[in-house]
């Protein structure tokens, strides 16, 4: 048997400027981590011969197929396809978290299964090459909506600025941050969940659609994504971290109206006012998780405000793709 594993992450500064429509135009970047939360895939033989069936497909539900092209689910089909994988295989999904979340966690489960299929072939792919499979298989392939860092940060793993130039040209500079700023600024971070899912391929349908008329918002986010890692390795005070926080929100919102909503607004509001310096909702908006950044001696307060929902801790620079069994 083989266990792959893959991280979903938390996109700070640029979100947006990783999808071809604007970087292929100007060059996007973003500031982002992979965390302590992963999508994982078991893949193992399967004796076809003694049963009815060729190949085993287990995760919300079960497929027993007879062939590949019969599955359902299409990133399962598709990516043994990719591989040119047809019988003899039983293949596991399982995760952390939930789908539609604002985390990245289709990615990571594209670029966990095509790990766990390249290795079952016997083959070793660099993150980078497993990035840009994964990239072409959901843009090109399935044609979602998809932007390009979650595929990376999936891939990659780690703390870093992307930078994006083509769909096989995307430049990953870690971020150098000593032990001890990196455990301070994660002591910053304070996830919510909002109770709202949604599929962002169709949030991000309707912000693609208004590139040209969202370009000077789009450069102001990229260009936070720059002054967010200077704030970092320059060990400059955090508190401008969040308040670029607030900023890259206010910049996030213009882009559609389905970015936020009432609730959404409410959520953050609350946030600020418990002495939050600044956040953003997390993925294309609409739903998922509010990230706030706030000083340590703020969380307890911003735990008793957001009481009712769910809270989640997270560790930052969190490991890319590995086969964690085999």
């Amino acid at each position: 048997m083989i266990i792959s594993r893959a991280p979903v992450r938390i996109s700070f500064f640029g979100g947006g400027t990783d999808y071809p429509e604007y970087f292929l135009k100007e060059g996007g970047a973003v500031l982002a981590t992979a965390i302590d939360k992963f999508s994982y895939v078991t893949a193992s033989p399967f004796l076809s011969h003694l049963f009815d069936y060729a190949m085993r497909i287990s995760y919300r539900k079960v497929e027993l197929v007879k062939a590949v092209a019969d599955i359902e689910h299409n990133v399962f089909r598709e990516c043994l396809k990719r591989c040119g994988l047809h019988c003899d295989l039983e293949l596991h999904n399982f995760a952390d978290l939930p789908a539609f979340t604002g985390l990245g966690s289709s990615s990571a489960f594209t670029v966990s299964l095509l790990h766990a299929l390249h290795t079952f072939k016997g083959e070793f792919l660099r993150p980078e090459e497993l990035a840009y499979e994964a990239i072409h298989i959901e843009r090109h392939v399935l044609k979602d909506n998809v932007g390009c860092q979650d595929q990376v940060l999936a891939a990659h793993g780690g703390f870093n600025l992307v930078e994006f130039r083509t769909e096989t040209d995307i430049v990953v500079n870690r971020v150098p941050l000593p032990p001890r700023r990196l455990a301070e600024f994660q002591e910053h971070v304070f996830l919510v969940f909002t109770g709202i899912t949604r599929k962002a391929s169709d949030v991000v349908a309707h912000q693609l659609k208004r590139v040209e008329q969202n370009l000077p918002a789009l450069r102001a986010m990229r260009a936070m994504a720059q002054t967010g890692y200077e704030i970092l390795v320059d060990q400059r005070p955090l508190q401008q971290f969040g308040a670029l926080l607030h900023h890259a929100w206010e910049a996030k919102r213009t882009l559609d109206g389905g970015v936020s909503n009432a609730e959404i607004d409410s959520i953050y509001q609350q946030g600020l006012q418990a002495g939050a310096w600044g956040g953003k909702l997390l993925g294309a908006g609409g739903g998922g998780f509010m990230l706030f950044f706030a000083p340590p001696e703020v969380h307890p307060k911003l735990c008793a405000v957001f009481a009712g929902r769910q809270i989640l801790k997270v560790k930052l620079n969190a490991p890319g793709s590995q086969i964690i069994f085999s």
